[in-house]
């Protein structure tokens, strides 16, 4: 039988949403391009349709665990339609959920068009590779392509952990194995220890969220897997300090030892409105370890990374600033959109 939100996710793929909101004394919403857009022909939802539509989608277990905790993550496949990430909550005027959009194609490296020098990323025999950013800005997206860029082209044992699985890779030259989190294992933590004695060349997280989750990938990293992550941060800077900070003082100088050894790479990317409004596109700042950037890190002088991103476009790096200013320059964005994304600290006029 057809879910009471079938037509609803329907219209959301028509429109090519990436998200759906659908919470108790408001209208449905879709994100599209990056808009919120009322279904106005929709009534708006009372407590008891808000109900129906979302207390349809939980089995029974997943019915218990939120009466519990009053929110939860997990993600659902609608067959013929798609699959979505969705977060469950309790509000003011009742329950509601926000559904992700996922595709139920893979997108390659090539077909999210992202910059060339990434493309090496899938070939780090070990170390750390972190994308930052916003919520909404693509992050899961582009370590699926890096993901699927690995299981095609080489022979590896890929885990992934992540609250929950978003999109479902097949093995191909690769062995893949996917764990969700209070599905398959009741934790990052357990999950990241467990995965260290099951013989993995990469290991995906999908969110470095806590002090141990961030120390068990750190040491992964340095014991020669490849462990690919995400942080909610902006700048490739502010992602190590970010990191190093989860620490206690007494530790950080350790974790800048560590890191400093194990980091390969942050991307942080953002989505930026195209200039005729019918699309989105992505605008990246890259970091690759070196010698020089590795020193600053062991040292406590992150400060100074952005000068060594912006001098060694030749080993690939890239800002911020510069990303931005490629797409102006493409015609892909204006300058009203790109000044939106420009750090702080160097929002000037862009030419």
């Amino acid at each position: 039988m057809p879910l009471k939100l079938d037509k609803i996710f329907r219209t959301a793929l028509e429109y090519k949403a990436s998200d759906i909101y659908i919470t108790t004394g408001s209208k449905p919403v879709l994100r599209i391009n990056g808009d919120l857009i009322q279904i106005k022909e929709h009534e708006s939802l009372s407590k008891k349709l808000a109900e129906e539509y979302l207390l349809e989608i939980m089995n029974e277990q997943q019915k218990k665990k939120f009466q519990k905790s009053l929110d939860l993550d997990f993600s659902i496949d609608i067959e013929s339609i798609a699959r979505f990430r969705v977060n469950m909550f309790v509000q003011r005027k009742g329950i509601g959920a926000i559904f992700r959009v996922i595709p139920n194609n893979i997108f390659t490296m090539e077909q999210l068009n992202l910059p060339k020098q990434l493309h090496k990323i899938p070939t780090f025999p070990n170390g750390l590779v972190i994308v930052t950013g916003p919520t909404s800005s693509g992050k899961s997206t582009t370590l699926s392509a890096i993901v699927n860029e690995i299981n095609t082209t080489m022979v590896k044992h890929i885990i992934t952990v992540e609250d929950p699985i978003e999109f479902i890779h097949n093995n191909n030259k690769s062995v893949i194995d996917q764990r969700e989190i209070g599905t398959h294992t009741l934790s990052f933590q357990r999950a990241l220890k467990s995965s260290l004695r099951e013989d993995p060349d990469v290991i995906l997280i999908g969110e470095m969220r806590d002090l141990e989750t961030i120390s068990l990938a750190i040491t992964a990293a340095e014991t020669g897997h490849l462990v690919l992550g995400t942080l909610h941060t902006s700048g490739a800077a502010n992602s190590i300090d970010r990191i190093i900070d989860a620490f206690p003082h007494e530790q950080q100088n350790q974790i800048r030892t560590q890191l400093a050894e194990s980091l390969q790479a942050i991307v942080w990317q953002t989505l930026l409105k195209t200039k005729d409004r019918k699309g989105r596109v992505g605008a990246y700042e890259i970091l690759f370890s070196n010698h020089a950037v590795a020193n600053m890190i062991r040292k406590g002088n992150t400060h100074q990374i952005d000068s060594v991103i912006e001098t060694s476009t030749h080993e690939g790096m890239q800002t911020m600033k510069k990303a931005l200013e490629d797409l102006m320059q493409a015609d892909l964005v204006d300058e009203e959109e790109a000044l939106k994304f420009l750090p702080p600290e160097i929002d000037e006029k862009m030419s």
